[in-house]
């Protein structure tokens, strides 16, 4: 059972981490992974194999897709972008028919966390509460702008003073005027949550976000808190949810409230942090899905206080021709 990484990128943490846990329980099993540039990505180039695929959006995205995995015997798909993520849902049967298995939530589930405002009803459907959303006519001042489809931090925005809004602000329906939740007052917090193909939730780490760069976390702390119960509580099983989710957190400082931002049905960019602390996620993907084991709560097997700091480092490929 061969592996896929899709959309690889810079998730070289990822790629070893699915190379280690496979080659565990099979020994001669490959972890490949695929991209839309894939000699200048370093995942694909520590991969022990890799190849090329349009955008996801363009028409000969899964016939391309599922002849490469095909040549290579990948039965396994994880994806880690949130674009790819509803077309994967949406072409299940097509993948399955034909031999491969994409470890993504359902189409309901995808598209609800892929708007915003859905998320929001989501969350409130579970008694968990969310930011604020104000109308465009009736705001209170700090605010907070973002997308209802956004991701990474783009086209975000911090409005302190009235004079920092603009017509874009007013006339772009995608934007959602929010209640600012001051980072003086509340940390935030990155969980990474394992879903069974039973829709239950298995694990859950927090990990609280000290810095981001480009819309990814650069240094982080696994922090058991009250998320962890309180997540347990009101997210025990979720239609549609299945393997990692990422969902992000504010938690006063003082007070015992909790607020809701999002969530992305993927591996974070942070996963690793999680996975060297023992949350076992690739294992637990691939028993799941190759071996068809029953995968059993696990709360309490990773490491709290674990200090992540991310550092850049070179992949060198030799013979490069552009």
């Amino acid at each position: 059972m061969n592996i896929l990484i899709s959309s690889a990128g810079r998730r070289v943490s990822l790629v070893r981490a699915f190379q280690k846990e496979l080659k565990k329980i099979y020994p001669e099993a490959k972890v490949y992974a695929s991209d839309a540039d894939p000699t200048l990505s370093g995942a694909c180039q520590i991969a022990d194999g890799y190849f090329k695929v349009p955008f996801v959006t363009h028409a000969d995205y899964f016939d391309v897709l599922i002849s490469e995995c095909k040549k290579r015997d990948i039965g396994l798909l994880i994806p880690t972008i949130d674009t790819e993520l509803l077309p994967l849902a949406q072409n299940r049967l097509l993948l399955e028919k034909n031999g491969i298995t994409p470890v993504v939530a359902s189409s309901d589930f995808v598209g609800k966390c892929r708007d915003k405002r859905q998320i929001h009803k989501f969350f409130e459907a579970h008694n968990v509460e969310v930011a604020k959303e104000y109308p465009k006519d009736n705001y209170s001042l700090p605010l907070f702008i973002k997308p209802i489809d956004g991701s990474r931090s783009v086209d975000t925005y911090l409005i302190k003073e009235e004079k920092d809004l603009t017509d874009y602000h007013f006339q772009n329906d995608k934007l959602m005027f929010l209640e600012y939740l001051d980072h003086d007052q509340y940390n935030e917090f990155t969980c990474d949550l394992y879903y069974g193909k039973d829709h239950e939730l298995k694990c859950v780490v927090p990990r609280k976000r000290i810095e981001v760069r480009d819309g990814e976390v650069y240094k982080a702390l696994t922090v058991k808190n009250l998320l962890v119960d309180y997540i347990k509580k009101n997210m025990a099983a979720v239609n549609g949810a299945v393997g990692c989710l990422t969902a992000q957190f504010f938690v006063h400082n003082t007070e015992n409230n909790v607020r809701a931002i999002e969530i992305n049905p993927r591996f974070g960019g942070g996963y690793p942090l999680s996975y060297l602390a023992g949350a076992n996620y690739p294992k637990w993907i691939i028993e799941e899905f190759t071996q068809g084991k029953q995968i059993d709560q696990d709360f309490d097997s990773w490491e709290k206080d674990l200090l992540m700091i991310r550092y850049d480092d070179e992949i060198l490929v030799h013979g490069y021709k552009g």
